[in-house]
């Protein structure tokens, strides 16, 4: 929270200092980040204005069956190649389940990865997020996710905007609302959650909008609490810097960017709801809505927007479940790349829809299938990507790499240089102060 405060005086407009001025720093996606810090940091960097890139990350909570999905095994025994049929995607040669239609003629734009290994078995979204084991660096706070990492390396694109966003409301098995920790990078770097208590500080304490556009008598009365401020020097540079941070506290392209219903019925019945929400339990429901949400951010400025979709834990009638949220992932993720391209901007924005681990080649007694952490699949679109593939690829069974074998952090490699971010040269101090690479592989040269 940035808080000005001194004591019960009074100031320009009638304000007491204590409460003359109170904003969450929701305003940068992090907690205790400075604002005019931040705006000289981007001044330096000359990055105003900029066309930026960003990164929609959709977790599919539970371990989404990769075989009954993007993986298809036609040729596998009946207890190992389920009920789904494939259908014929707009790329020859690639076939995906068929309750993915609208995605199939959009091939073109999305690339698959079948072949993703390394997952650590846990009912989590940390290697999702991250890219890394949660042990690594635990003992300093894990390491930090994709968007912590953007935040600290990039900062805001739009000072009022955060520059990274998690939309998942808390779930009965919290782990799969994770948003992406900041790790040791530290709390100024957390998401921002709309639904979380800094949401309520979008609100100014004390102030109307009429008494804050007297820009002029607030700068008076800033100028008057700068002996009073903490040791940090929160307000040291200039005045013009001073009073482009007061035009955070009264722009409202935030609040318009969380309010979907800026948007026409069409749009919105292009995405649908998700509704009704089925198979949720302890997950996600199946949050439609939250992908408009997400592109409607990333337009204003976010960086890195995450979100956890539906329950694919799929123990118990696994097809039913897929053919509930698949078609419902269709629908949505489907409107999502069409947005992205009319507005312009797919190629800025990369959108990656994954879960932690594969499920069991062999149907389970339950018509269900189990966790499989040898293998996963993930489905990709946009990012200025080499699309219209499929890389890698499994055993006839679908139990393991066969070829290509795909690490998380090749994932998160490309993730960054979508982003515009070298891992291969950036580092990022650990509290001891030792430079810690943001992932150690290289991006999947196949997508780029």
């Amino acid at each position: 929270m940035l808080t000005l405060f001194g004591q019960n005086a009074r100031l320009c407009g009638g304000l007491s200092r204590r409460s003359f001025l109170r904003i969450g720093a929701l305003g940068l996606g992090a907690s205790c980040l400075n604002l005019v810090d931040i705006f000289r940091a981007e001044a330096r960097a000359g990055t105003s204005g900029t066309r930026h890139k960003s990164v929609i990350n959709i977790f599919l909570d539970g371990g989404p069956p990769h075989q009954d999905m993007w993986d298809l095994k036609l040729d596998a025994p009946a207890e190992i190649r389920g009920e789904f049929k494939p259908i014929a995607t707009n790329v020859p040669g690639i076939q995906i389940c068929e309750v993915f239609p609208k995605l199939a003629a959009r091939m073109d734009k999305c690339a698959i990865l079948r072949s993703v290994v390394g997952a650590s078995g846990g009912h989590d979204a940390v290697q999702c997020m991250s890219g890394w084991d949660h042990k690594s660096l635990s003992a300093m706070g894990g390491r930090p996710s994709l968007g912590a990492g953007a935040a600290r390396l990039q900062g805001p694109v739009d000072p009022s905007v955060p520059p990274f966003v998690g939309l998942a409301a808390r779930t009965g098995h919290v782990e799969w609302s994770d948003s992406g920790t900041p790790g040791f990078l530290g709390s100024s770097y957390a998401a921002f959650r709309p639904d979380g208590p800094g949401m309520a500080n979008l609100t100014l304490k004390g102030a109307t909008l009429n008494q804050l556009s007297d820009r002029k008598g607030l700068l008076n009365g800033f100028d008057g609490l700068r002996r009073e401020l903490d040791a940090d020097g929160a307000f040291r540079t200039s005045d013009a810097i001073t009073d482009r941070a007061l035009g955070v506290l009264t722009s409202s392209k935030l609040l318009d960017a969380l309010d979907v219903t800026k948007e026409s019925d069409k749009v919105r019945e292009r995405y649908g709801d998700g509704k009704p929400y089925q198979f949720q339990y302890d997950g996600a429901p199946t949050v439609n809505d939250q992908l408009l949400l997400a592109r409607r951010l990333v337009e204003a400025g976010v960086r890195v927007v995450t979100l956890s979709y539906g329950r694919w834990d799929s123990h118990g009638k696994n097809f039913d479940l897929v053919r509930d949220h698949g078609a419902k992932l269709d629908q949505s993720l489907s409107a999502l790349i069409d947005d992205l391209e009319v507005r312009g901007i797919l190629d800025d924005v990369t959108v990656i829809a994954w879960g932690e681990f594969g499920r069991t080649p062999r149907i389970n007694k339950e018509a269900g299938r189990d966790h499989w952490p040898q293998v996963s699949c993930a489905f990709m679109a946009g990012g200025g990507m080499k699309t219209g593939q499929a890389v890698g690829a499994t055993n006839r069974l679908g139990e393991y790499a066969k070829e290509r074998p795909i690490a998380f952090g090749e994932v998160f490699a490309t993730l960054y240089r979508n982003l515009g971010i070298d891992t291969q040269t950036t580092t990022i101090n650990d509290p001891t102060g030792r430079p810690q690479y943001l992932t150690e592989h290289a991006p999947i040269k196949e997508l780029i």
